[in-house]
C-alpha cells in the first residue's frame, strides 16, 4: 500500500484545487523553490493521517484556510488516494479515498465520497481505527517523519534512544495498556464498595418500613376513631355556625342597606365634584383673566405714571425756560429802552446831517451838470474842428453824410423792427404776468381750502387713531379669547384622544378591528344607512354604567344597520379583506315581543333608563340579539343577600318573564337562582369612555364655532384697519 495521489483545494497557501502526479510506489521527491508551498504538501499529508491536528479550535481551523487576495475561503479540503491492492485497508476496493474537509464551523472526514462522521466525537474509532489497521498506529507515529527530526535523533541521550526504541517495538503500547487496565480494576472495586454500601442501606430501610407497616395499622385505627369524634364536634360547630350566619345576614343586610345609601351618597358628592370642578375651572379661568387685565392695567398704569412723570419733568423744564425768558425779556426791555433813547438822538442828528447832505447834493447836482454842458459844448467844438479839416469842401461833406444816412437806415429800420418785437414780447409777458397773478389767487385759494381741508383731515385722523386704539383693546381681548378657545380645544382633543385609546384597550382585540374596518369600508364605499354600534347610540345616567355593560357585555359593539342587504354587502366586503369580527342587527329584520314587566318599587326594567332615538327602539328592545330588554334593575337586597325580587316573584315567574336580576353594583341572578358578580372596575367603563368621546367631540364643535366666530371679528377689525386710512386718504 502506498500514496498514490493527494488532491488539496483551500488549504492554507492552495486556493485552488491541486492535483499531483500518480506517485511511485517506491521513493518520491518534492522539489520547489523557497515558498512553493513543500511544507504546507507534507502538513497536508499529516492533516489527514496523523493526530497532530487533533481537538482544532475555531480559531485553528480558520487558520488552516487559505487567506490572500479575492473572494476568502470558507471552507478547504485535502483527500489521499491510497493503492491498496495488498488490501493493507480493509475495504474491497484496489483504490481508496480518505478526505478530510474543515471549515470554520466543521471538521469532517469522507471515505470513497461518503460521509462518515463528525472527526470529534468518532475520530478514534472509525477513522484512526482504519489507519491502524493499515499500519498507521498512534503509538508508532514515525511513518511520517517531520523536518529536522533526524537531526534530533542524532542528539538524542541513551535514555531517550531507549524509550524511542520501546515506543518503535510497540512495547509502550502495552504499557500504557497495563496502566489503563489497572485503572480499571481500581474503579471496579470502588463500585463494589459502594454496591455494598447500597445492599446494606437497603436492608436496614426495609426493617424500618416493616416497622412504619405496623404503625400505619395502629394510627389506621386510632384515626377511624379521631375522625367520628371530629365528625361530633364538626355537628356541633356547624349548627353554631348557622346561628351566626343567621345573625351575620341581618348584619349584611343593614350593611347593604347603609352601603347603598352611600353609593348614593358617592354619586351626589360626584357629581358636586363635578360641578365644583367646573366652577373651578371658571373661577381659575376668570383669575387668569382678572390677572391678565391686572398686568395689563399695570403696564398701561406704569405707562402712563412714565407719561405723567415725564410731562412734571417738561413742565418743570418750561417754568424755567418761562423765567429765565421773563428775566431775558426785562433785561431786552431795558436794553430796548437804552437803543431808543440812543436812535432819537441818532435820528436827530441824522435829520440835520441829511439836510446838509441835502443841500450838498443839489449842489453837486448843480455842477455835475454844468460840467455835462460845457463837455457837450465841448465835443460839438472838437467836431467841428474834425470836419472842417475832414471834408474840402460842402459837397464832399454832404456826400459823406448821405452816404452816413443811407447806411443809418438799415439799422434804424431793424432797430424799429426789434422794437416793434420787443413791444410785442412786453405785451405777451404783460399777459402771461397777469395769467400767473390770476393762477396765484387761485392757488392760494386752493391752498387755503386744502389747510382747511388738512385741519379736517387731521382731526378725522385723531378720530380714527382712537377707534383703531380701541380696535386695538378689542384685538387683544378677541386675540387672549382665540388662545383660550384653542387652548381649551387642545385639552379637549387630548381627553378625547386618551378616552379614545383608554376604548380601545378595553375593546377586545377581533371586535375592535373589526368596527376599525367597518368605518373604513363604509368611508370608502360609500355606504349609508349604518347607524353605528349599540355602545354609541345608546345613553344612560353614570350610576347605571356598570350594570348596563355587566348586562350588554360584547353586545354593546353589535353594529345597528337599516336592513340586511346593508350588512350582506359590508359583511362580503369584510370577508374579502379578514378585517375582523362584526354582529349586524338589521332594524328591518327585528321582531319586539309583547312581553310585559312585573311591578314593584324595588326594581325597574333597565331598559326604562335607556336613552335612545326612535327609530333605534327595536335594537334594544329585540331579546335575542341585546340582553337589555330581558334585564331587571334591582335597587337592593333581601335579608338573604339576593336581589329583593326575589321576595316578590318566585323562579316560574322569573323563567316566564326571561328576566336576568341585576343591581347597580353589577351583581346577576339568571334565571335558575345562580348569583354572579363581584368587583367591577368603573374606571375602565366603556360607557364613561364614550359619553367623555361624545361630550368632547360636541364641546369641540361648539369651541370651533366659538372660534371661528372670534377669528371673524377679527378679520371685520383687520378690515376696519385697512379701510380706515384708505378712507382718510381718500
Amino acid at each position: 500500500m502506498y500514496i498514490k495521489k493527494v488532491i488539496i483545494e483551500g488549504f492554507k497557501s492552495y486556493r485552488e484545487e491541486i492535483s499531483t502526479e500518480p506517485f511511485s510506489p517506491k521513493v518520491n521527491v518534492v522539489v520547489g523553490a523557497n515558498g512553493s508551498g513543500k511544507s504546507n504538501f507534507f502538513h497536508a499529508i499529516r492533516f489527514v493521517l496523523s493526530d497532530m491536528f487533533q481537538n482544532l479550535r475555531s480559531e485553528d481551523r480558520g487558520a488552516l484556510l487559505h487567506e490572500g487576495a479575492g473572494h476568502s475561503v470558507v471552507s478547504a479540503f485535502v483527500e489521499i488516494v491510497f493503492d491498496n491492492t495488498d488490501n493493507r485497508i480493509p475495504v474491497d476496493k484496489e483504490e481508496v479515498r480518505l478526505r478530510r474537509t474543515v471549515a470554520s464551523k466543521k471538521d469532517e472526514y469522507y471515505l470513497d465520497g461518503k460521509h462518515v462522521r463528525h472527526v470529534i466525537v468518532l475520530f478514534k474509532t472509525e477513522v484512526m481505527n482504519l489507519l491502524e489497521s493499515a499500519g498507521f498506529s498512534r503509538s508508532n507515529p514515525y511513518y511520517v517523519v517531520q523536518q529536522g527530526k533526524i537531526a534530533s535523533l542524532t542528539l538524542m541521550k541513551d535514555s531517550e534512544r531507549l524509550d524511542l526504541l520501546k515506543e518503535i517495538g510497540g512495547t509502550r503500547v502495552y504499557e500504557d495498556r497495563r496502566r489503563e487496565s489497572l485503572k480499571i480494576m481500581q474503579d471496579t472495586a470502588n463500585k463494589r464498595k459502594q454496591i455494598d454500601q447500597v445492599v446494606r442501606y437497603l436492608e436496614e430501610r426495609l426493617r424500618e418500613l416493616d416497622e412504619e407497616k405496623e404503625e400505619l395499622k395502629k394510627y389506621q385505627q386510632l384515626d377511624k376513631q379521631r375522625r367520628s369524634l371530629e365528625y361530633t364536634i364538626l355537628d356541633h360547630e356547624l349548627n353554631d355556625a348557622r346561628n351566626e350566619l343567621a345573625s351575620m345576614d341581618d348584619t349584611r343586610r343593614k350593611i347593604s342597606e347603609s352601603m347603598s345609601l352611600a353609593d348614593n351618597e358617592v354619586v351626589d358628592v360626584r357629581e358636586m365634584i363635578k360641578s365644583f370642578d367646573k366652577e373651578i375651572k371658571v373661577s381659575t379661568k376668570g383669575i387668569n383673566d382678572t390677572k391678565a387685565q391686572k398686568e395689563g392695567v399695570e403696564k398701561r398704569r406704569t405707562e402712563a405714571l412714565k407719561v405723567v412723570a415725564q410731562i412734571e419733568l417738561d413742565l418743570r423744564d418750561i417754568k424755567d425756560r418761562i423765567v429765565n425768558e421773563k428775566r431775558a425779556k426785562d433785561e431786552a426791555a431795558r436794553d430796548l429802552q437804552s437803543v431808543r433813547r440812543e436812535s432819537e438822538k441818532s435820528k436827530s442828528e441824522l435829520a440835520e446831517i441829511s439836510k446838509v447832505h441835502q443841500a450838498k447834493l443839489k449842489e453837486e447836482e448843480e455842477i455835475s451838470k454844468s460840467i455835462m454842458d460845457r463837455e457837450k459844448r465841448l465835443s460839438i467844438l472838437y467836431q467841428k474842428q474834425g470836419r472842417a479839416t475832414q471834408f474840402a469842401n460842402k459837397a464832399a461833406r454832404d456826400r459823406w453824410l448821405q452816404k452816413e444816412i443811407e447806411d443809418l437806415e438799415p439799422v434804424l429800420l431793424s432797430n424799429r423792427k426789434q422794437e416793434g418785437l420787443l413791444q410785442e414780447e412786453i405785451q405777451k409777458l404783460k399777459g402771461e404776468i397777469s395769467n400767473l397773478t390770476n393762477y396765484i389767487e387761485s392757488r392760494k385759494s386752493e391752498s387755503s381750502k386744502l389747510e382747511a381741508a388738512l385741519a379736517k383731515r387731521h382731526n378725522d385722523y385723531n378720530d380714527l387713531r382712537k377707534q383703531r386704539d380701541v380696535l386695538q383693546e378689542e384685538r387683544k381681548s378677541f386675540w387672549k379669547e382665540e388662545s383660550d378657545v384653542t387652548a381649551e380645544i387642545d385639552r379637549l382633543k387630548e381627553d378625547l384622544i386618551k378616552a379614545q385609546k383608554s376604548l380601545d384597550h378595553a375593546t377586545p382585540g377581533d371586535i375592535r378591528r373589526g368596527l376599525n374596518s367597518v368605518s373604513r369600508i363604509i368611508k370608502d364605499h360609500g355606504i349609508s344607512g349604518v347607524f353605528g354600534p349599540v355602545l354609541e347610540l345608546v345613553d344612560c345616567e353614570e350610576k347605571f354604567f356598570t350594570a348596563v355593560e355587566v348586562t350588554a357585555a360584547n353586545s354593546l359593539f353589535h353594529v345597528v344597520v337599516e336592513n340586511d342587504d346593508i350588512s350582506t354587502k359590508i359583511i362580503k366586503i369584510l370577508t374579502r379583506e379578514k378585517g375582523g369580527r362584526v354582529t349586524f342587527i338589521p332594524l328591518n329584520r327585528v321582531k319586539v315581543p309583547d312581553l310585559s314587566c312585573p311591578q314593584s318599587p324595588d326594581f325597574v326594567p333597565l331598559l326604562k333608563k335607556l336613552k335612545y332615538r326612535a327609530d333605534h327602539r327595536r335594537a334594544f328592545e329585540q331579546p335575542t340579539l341585546s340582553p337589555l330588554f330581558s334585564m331587571c334593575l334591582c335597587l337592593s337586597y333581601n335579608r338573604h343577600g339576593k336581589p329583593f325580587l326575589y321576595d316578590v316573584l318566585d323562579i316560574q315567574t322569573i323563567d316566564k318573564f326571561m328576566y336576568i336580576l341585576n343591581v347597580i353594583q353589577g351583581d346577576q341572578v339568571a334565571r335558575k337562582g345562580g348569583m354572579t358578580g363581584g368587583f367591577y372596575d368603573s374606571r375602565r367603563s366603556k360607557l364613561k369612555f364614550v359619553k367623555i368621546i361624545r361630550d368632547n367631540k360636541t364641546a369641540i364643535d361648539k369651541k370651533m364655532v366659538h372660534l371661528d366666530s372670534v377669528g371673524n371679528k377679527l378679520k371685520d377689525i383687520l378690515l376696519l384697519f385697512n379701510y380706515s386710512p384708505l378712507v382718510l386718504f381718500t
